[in-house]
């Protein structure tokens, strides 16, 4: 398992992962955040960008917040930096 802080921008033009700013990965998304969509449209971009299930990605901390923490279970560590790097 790992844990990741990210920011995120929503309501954003285009979505997708922008890189990592400050510490954090920034992440743009389309939705608003809104009745848990922006949470949503997070935790299926992060479980593609990562390749694991939905299930496996987790807001630990922030649900209701632009600074959000981050579990991705099933990933190993090595893999999820490399995959980290590429995005960044």
């Amino acid at each position: 398992m790992i844990q990741l802080t990210v920011r995120v921008i929503p309501r954003a033009s285009r979505r997708g992962i922008a890189g990592i700013r400050d510490g954090a990965l920034l992440v743009r998304l389309q939705s608003p955040p809104v009745e848990n969509a922006a949470n949503q449209e997070l935790i299926e971009l992060l479980a593609k960008a990562f390749g694991t299930a939905k299930r496996d990605v987790a807001i630990v901390e922030g649900s209701r917040s632009r600074l959000k923490r981050i579990a991705i279970s099933g990933i190993d560590p090595h893999r999820a930096q490399t995959i980290l790097q590429s995005l960044g």
